[in-house]
């Protein structure tokens, strides 16, 4: 017999957007279940161990109230539980990791204690259970409704849930097939989308970004943490794709905007781009002299992207398969590492790199869950396309400002190398605004995405997917269902009733949530 369990609104996938989602709901009072299926909630924050990318201005704005909140709960939460130094412990922009990328890069540990903390009112209060190790396999429409989602536990045993509003808060958008959504994947035509870096000739659905395995290591010289050889090594060590400059497993990789070979270093050295501070987690010199036997870094590197096949809308056998190779892949470059990188002294390899497997709480040592560029995307009342937020085609001040905007973000287009075998697409954006119109399926009533599966194209996807947008997408996702069911209208209501949208756009801004750049 399957167990049943209701709520008012039902989360599928825990991810960064799922948790925004559930507290934006909650916090308005309605009944949330959030399911997902990987043991920690978090999605790219947490599962996939990725540190947040953000734009330069993160600090004063551009993103939603509770996000600068779960950014500062990530600094007290090391002030209060670790032995910092006097300068970082009152330092008020606190960076753990002192990465290059991220202004707050931190553990995925601390990550999920923080979002914990923040779920914990609603929790005990009752108005939201998490429930982990969940995944949906089916659902049952009405119409144009959702009506239920069965869900199938790691044990076997499966949940059938039901509620008045669905949110896809998956990665890859995992509920919009099951509900039979229109739904698109991969990249588009420019003859359907007019965008200048879309392809040329027949859209293809099975052209997505590379996905990527991350995983920790810390350093520690003169010992010896050489992995078992990887049963792929000797494929990935001699692997190169066409539009590469070297083998991947090497120190040379195209530069994203130039697609020039560059070269890379492992730790600094003179003007070389540093990959060990690229995406570093911890910073041993801001912590009391023992604490850390080394720094920690994240590897999500060019040398650990995978590209030969997708992992969305293919068969079971064939997505396995992919991710054990992506897997292999990551193995492989942290055994290239220990023992045939190229040093600068004239050596080769780096046997003292430690594969940290507490850090992602795993026994393979590699993140939970890969890290997912692009997903399943709405076919959507509006789609966001590169001539909305592109600084060649609208001029540096000529930001689009949408009228049913709630929420805002920025970031380059930033497209990796795709399963279509095509090297990076990275181009200017303006800052934009998230319209509510990418929030809407164009027939189904009572499904909305919070994550990276809203109205974009493939090509503006690599804007709208990173850590704020997505948590701004998910907070107004959740905010929308909360509103819709206090109206009694439908998320279509909203957006196109001048009053109502005003109204919801008002208790967006009371949430905290930015509707507008400031300049």
């Amino acid at each position: 017999m399957v167990a049943e369990r209701s709520a008012d609104i039902v989360i599928i996938g825990g991810s960064t957007g799922g948790c925004a989602a559930a507290m934006a709901a909650a916090r308005m009072g309605r009944t949330v279940l959030m399911l997902e299926d990987s043991e920690w909630i978090g999605g790219q924050l947490t599962s996939q161990a990725v540190p947040p990318d953000e734009h330069h201005w993160i600090e004063q704005y551009g993103c939603t109230l509770s996000y600068r909140k779960f950014r500062e709960n990530v600094r007290n939460y090391y002030k209060r539980n670790f032995p910092l130094t006097e300068r970082a412990r009152t330092h008020p922009l606190l960076n753990p990791g002192n990465a290059m990328v991220s202004r707050i890069s931190h553990d995925p540990r601390a990550a999920l204690a923080v979002l914990r903390e923040m779920l914990a009112p609603y929790e005990y209060s009752g108005k939201l259970t998490v429930l982990t190790g969940w995944r949906p396999v089916s659902a049952e429409t009405d119409g144009d409704r959702v009506r239920s989602v069965t869900l199938r536990h790691e044990d076997g045993s499966e949940l059938t849930v039901t509620g008045t509003y669905f949110l896809d808060a998956t990665d890859c958008g995992d509920l919009l097939p099951l509900a039979g959504a229109e739904y698109v994947t991969g990249s588009e035509s420019a003859a359907e989308t007019g965008e200048p870096h879309a392809l040329e000739g027949a859209a293809r659905p099975d052209d997505m970004q590379a996905i990527t395995y991350c995983f920790a290591v810390d350093y520690l010289e003169g010992e010896d943490h050489t992995i078992d050889k990887p049963e792929q090594y000797d494929f990935w060590r001699s692997y190169r794709a066409e539009f590469w400059p070297a083998n991947q497993l090497s120190w040379m990789s195209p530069q994203p905007q130039t697609l020039k070979p560059v070269e890379y270093s492992l730790f600094p050295r003179g003007d070389l781009f540093s990959l060990w501070k690229y995406r570093r987690i911890a910073d041993r010199s801001q912590f009391a002299p023992g604490t850390f036997a080394s720094d920690i870094t994240i590897v999500n590197w060019p040398q650990n992207d995978y590209w030969l096949g997708p992992v969305i809308d293919v068969g079971e056998e064939e997505r396995r398969a992919h991710l054990h190779q992506a897997k292999q892949l990551s193995l492989s470059l942290l055994y290239w590492m220990q023992t045939e990188a190229p040093r600068p002294d004239g050596g080769i390899g780096y046997p003292g790199l430690r594969l940290r497997k507490d850090v992602v709480g795993t026994e393979d040592g590699l993140a939970q869950r890969p890290y997912i560029r692009e997903s399943r995307r709405i076919k959507a009342e509006f789609t966001v396309c590169e001539q909305h937020v592109s600084p060649d085609i609208l001029g540096a001040q000529g930001k689009v400002r949408f009228p049913d905007s709630v929420g805002v973000g920025y970031y380059r287009i930033d497209l990796h190398p795709s399963t279509g075998n095509r090297n990076y697409i990275d181009i200017p954006c303006l800052p934009f605004e998230i319209p509510l119109g990418a929030l809407i399926p164009v027939r189904l009533d009572n499904l909305i995405p919070a994550c990276k599966n809203i109205g974009t194209t493939h090509i503006t996807n690599g804007c709208y997917r990173l850590h704020p947008v997505e948590w701004n997408i998910g907070e107004a996702g959740g905010a929308l269902a909360a509103f819709c069911l206090e109206k009694a209208a439908s998320p279509r209501d909203v957006r196109r009733t001048p009053e109502l949208l005003q109204e919801f756009q008002k208790r967006l801004e009371n949430l905290g949530v930015e509707l507008h750049w400031q300049n």
